[in-house]
């Protein structure tokens, strides 16, 4: 089968997005536990929720980095562009990665309170900032950054703060909130899962109130992202299946189904991913405010030998990644239980 070269950097748009769509999926609910476990006040629900996520947090991160060698590849000059750009952004974002990581790892090794406090608000605070700056990066990858004629970012890092960002970095918060308290139900039971019921309504509420002020404000300020689904009404299905999802999460809670109701947040979170998506292609990163200096899947992609060698090297490689993944968790399904080998 061969390929153009619209459909190969169409076909790495998708497959790339797909990546992140993994990663915004798996580590969206361990990043929510995290914003979440403060609110835990015992020591022994703290650790129900950390051994919740314990065999498969850092793997969930694996998506992370897949999806950023494959926009490395694909499309080097969006890579370079947007690593350069957002450079202190990134590096905050890596440092709350790892300074979450070794909480979760350090936060039982000794038995004092004052330690164990310390390592919580590490993890709280790391989970929590690495979902604000994500919605951030993807709020000013949708609203558009000054890129140069040269294709160089041409703006400052107080630049990328600006009110419709970071009310993208709020909303990816609530969005993982969500997320993160409906698995840690699925995941528990007895007297914290009754209190994650709880935790379930109030995120639900405070995500969709996040949702519909974004997406007014998109609307409003960053209207090009409706504009394919204003030419092609047929697409408005995804932003139906979307809503569908998310008014399906507290009817699955309230009957009970944890599963389905994790399910239908997955969804809702691919259906977000997709709108995305639509709103942007074939635009990878938009130039604002000079549009013409947009970086798309055709000016910013590799040569076309590259991206057939790397499509090779997917259908080879994603299936295993995706078997190793469902192994996984089949492995570590059912609900937590604490033992001498837990955190």
């Amino acid at each position: 089968m061969t390929f153009g070269n619209l459909d190969l950097n169409t076909t790495w748009f998708v497959l790339i997005g797909v990546l992140f769509t993994g990663y915004a999926m798996l580590d969206g609910f361990d990043l929510g536990v995290g914003a979440l476990h403060l609110f835990a006040r015992k020591d022994e629900h703290r650790r129900l929720m950390l051994n919740a996520i314990g065999p498969v947090w850092d793997g969930n991160e694996v998506w992370l980095v897949t999806g950023g060698g494959a926009l490395f590849a694909a499309f080097p000059n969006v890579y370079a562009t947007v690593f350069s750009g957002f450079y202190l952004a990134f590096m905050l974002l890596l440092a709350a990665l790892i300074f979450r990581a070794v909480a979760i790892e350090f936060r039982s090794k000794k038995p004092m309170r004052w330690w164990r406090q310390m390592w919580d608000i590490g993890f709280a605070g790391g989970s929590i900032l690495s979902s604000v700056l994500i919605g951030v990066a993807m709020g000013n990858i949708a609203y558009g950054i000054p890129i140069d004629g040269r294709g160089e970012y041409a703006g400052a890092f107080w630049g990328l703060l600006h009110p419709y960002a970071l009310l993208l970095g709020v909303t990816t918060l609530a969005l993982f909130m969500m997320h993160g308290a409906i698995y840690t139900a699925m995941k528990t039971e007895g007297e914290l899962h009754e209190k994650v019921r709880v935790w379930i309504q109030n995120s639900i509420i405070f995500f969709i109130l996040c949702y519909g002020v974004t997406t007014v404000a998109t609307l409003l300020y960053a209207p090009h992202m409706a504009a394919r689904m204003r030419a092609n009404p047929w697409l408005f299905s995804v932003a139906l299946l979307n809503m569908l999802a998310i008014a399906n999460i507290p009817r699955e809670i309230h009957r009970g189904r944890d599963g389905r109701a994790f399910l239908s947040s997955c969804v809702a979170m691919m259906a977000m991913m997709a709108l995305f998506a639509l709103g942007m292609y074939p635009n990878l990163v938009l130039s604002h405010p000079e549009a013409a200096n947009s970086l798309t899947i055709i000016n910013a992609a590799s040569s076309k030998k590259t991206l057939e060698i790397m499509l090779t090297i997917a259908v080879i490689g994603m299936p295993l990644v995706l078997a190793y993944t469902a192994s996984i968790y089949w492995i570590f399904r059912g609900k937590v239980k604490l033992d001498r080998g837990s955190y």
